[in-house]
């Protein structure tokens, strides 16, 4: 038998790891570009990069953990109201099982026999895989989220700050903006690849935005240091 390779039991830590990493290249990148628009000052800019670096770890991982933690507490909500139903109404519980398989093409008295097995093994567990979607592969985990996207988000926010402290001040924006542009295609091939996903799409979509966001931010730190010189 050859052995299949399946990526979604990587999605939810890879999709914190994929999303903090971005972030902190991209906030990090941005930040350094602002100020190195409005000011020289080499001091500025690392400081500026490193407490970005700082500030968006703890908030993305904070926000991670409170965005799974309220989605694993869906999960279990509903999963205890299925227990009730299952232990309240039993029969109508295995029909609606067997509808479903009979809605994914199996006939009708083979997919009552499917879910009767199914509902004496774990009825609760068939109920959450088939009629909630909820799985092991899939179900939510606050901390391992939290931990990726923190631990990601500092990792890809070091890159930029490198940049600042040994590029060349005169070309600091262009220096910040192809670097973190090249550093954002490789996170984007490499989640892309990880995930079994087309790469040269997340690559594009990761270089489209991260053009958009350094762009912006480079505009208000000229629009400031104009008003600064003023």
């Amino acid at each position: 038998m050859i052995p299949e390779h399946h990526y979604i039991n990587r999605s939810n830590w890879l999709r914190a790891a994929v999303l903090g990493a971005n972030d902190g290249i991209l906030s990090t990148a941005s930040i350094a570009i602002g100020i190195a628009a409005a000011t020289s000052s080499r001091e500025s800019i690392v400081i500026g990069a490193v407490a970005g670096i700082a500030a968006g770890a703890f908030a993305m991982a904070a926000g991670e953990y409170v965005s799974v933690s309220s989605q694993s507490d869906i999960e279990k909500a509903d999963l205890a109201r299925e227990q009730e139903e299952l232990i309240k109404h039993p029969e109508e519980e295995l029909h609606e099982l067997a509808e479903i398989y009979v809605e994914r093409g199996l006939n009708e008295a083979l997919a009552l026999q499917v879910a009767k097995e199914l509902t004496a093994k774990d009825a609760l567990e068939a109920h959450a895989r088939d009629e909630l979607g909820i799985s092991d592969l899939t179900a939510a985990n606050p901390l391992q989220a939290s931990i990726a996207s923190g631990v990601a988000f500092t990792l890809g926010g070091m890159l930029p700050v490198l940049v600042a402290v040994w590029g060349s001040l005169e070309n600091m924006i262009v220096l910040q903006y192809v670097s973190s542009i090249l550093f954002l295609g490789f996170l984007g091939a490499l989640s892309a690849y990880t995930g079994g996903a087309p790469i040269g799409r997340a690559v594009v979509r990761i270089m489209f935005w991260g053009t958009l966001a350094m762009g912006a931010t480079a505009l208000i730190g000229y629009l400031f240091g104009l008003g600064f010189a003023l």
